[in-house]
């Protein structure tokens, strides 16, 4: 006779605080909901109407210190504007509570390093959400690449991020704001491409190799063109704030010739449809944060796209800087419709 089964209590779900309701706190708090690991138990924001609808649901802060004080979180979400974002990270270390930060880790690459430091010595690990990781398209890509040892490696990776800002930010405006954004698309969408590259050349590390930056008459950039080059392979990288519509996409090449590539949009085609189970996948990994045997690694990525952020604009205004190649058309795929 097979005895019954005897399952324990389910485990309690991890409690999480979000500062910053803006454009994207909407999808942590949707995956939050859909997945039985967590639960939102405090959140923050300075404007009132940001916090009305959470009041009476979860405990609402309008001071991010008083947040991480009232405790207890298992990891904080860091969605506040851009030049905000070191300053709330380091609290959240010194509270011993675990981060995830949206790109980018902070604005300048001394705050990133000194954010990497406070991570080590506390023990206490801060992650930047590249949520585009997580895309199904890019990870099917991943799965189809030649694994480690295979006598064909990857070439080359061209990663495309075309999109009009202004569709995207909703009230956000501070992200047209470059003292509080960083910068325009290098800063705010360079990070994520840049992780692209990273993660589809074996995260091994790039350098700026060529740039070609274009600024609208308030001195914003709003279209960039940058080569990276380094031990895995090239990469470069097409950034647009201008575009008539939206494309994400990427194209590896291998070095026997073949092209594979991913429409990060593909089959999701409502506006920022596929953020939905992109940020799903950011906060499963979120919850595996306290289980890291080193959890001061997990900031490299994070850094590493802040280097590179950094490298281009200083490499913009270095004298005779090589500007890019021309490329050979890698079969683009083709995304005109504006959604």
């Amino acid at each position: 006779m097979t005895p019954p089964s005897v399952t324990g209590p389910s485990p309690s779900p991890l409690r999480l605080g979000i500062a910053g309701l803006g454009v994207i706190s909407r999808f942590y708090l949707a995956a939050a909901e859909r997945l039985p690991e967590w639960e939102v138990a405090a959140v923050c924001d300075l404007r009132e109407e940001a916090l009305a609808p959470h009041r009476g649901r979860v405990a609402c802060h309008t001071d991010h210190r008083e947040m991480l004080a009232a405790g207890p979180l298992d990891a904080l979400v860091v969605a506040v504007p851009n030049h905000a974002h070191a300053e709330v990270c380091a609290d959240a270390l010194r509270a011993g509570v675990p981060v995830c930060v949206e790109k980018p880790l902070a604005l300048d690459p001394a705050d990133g390093r000194r954010l990497a430091a406070l991570s080590r010595e506390l023990g206490v690990p801060v992650f930047t959400a590249f949520h585009r990781r997580y895309n199904d398209r890019v990870l099917g890509l991943l799965r189809r690449l030649p694994p480690p040892g295979s006598p064909v490696r990857v070439e080359s990776v061209r990663v495309r991020y075309l999109e009009r800002i202004e569709e995207h930010i909703g009230a956000d405006t501070w992200y047209l704001d470059p003292a509080r954004c960083g910068g325009g698309c290098v800063a705010d969408n360079g990070p994520n491409a840049f992780d692209l590259v990273r993660l589809l050349l074996g995260e091994s590390p790039s350098e700026v190799v060529a740039v070609d930056v274009t600024r609208d008459p308030a001195g914003t950039d709003r279209q960039a063109v940058i080569e990276l080059a380094g031990p895995g392979g090239r990469g470069r990288v097409e950034l647009d704030w201008s575009y008539p519509g939206e494309v994400k996409d990427v194209v590896v090449r291998l070095d026997d010739g073949t092209e594979l590539s991913a429409d990060m949009l593909d089959g999701r085609p409502a506006f920022k449809e596929s953020l939905w189970h992109e940020y799903e996948g950011v906060l499963r990994d979120v919850a595996r944060l306290r289980d890291l045997p080193d959890p001061a690694r997990a900031v490299e990525g994070g850094l590493a796209a802040l280097e590179l952020v950094a490298a281009v604009y200083a490499a913009e205004a270095a004298p005779g800087f090589p500007a890019p190649r021309v490329p050979r058309d890698p079969r683009p795929l083709a995304r005109p419709e504006s959604r």
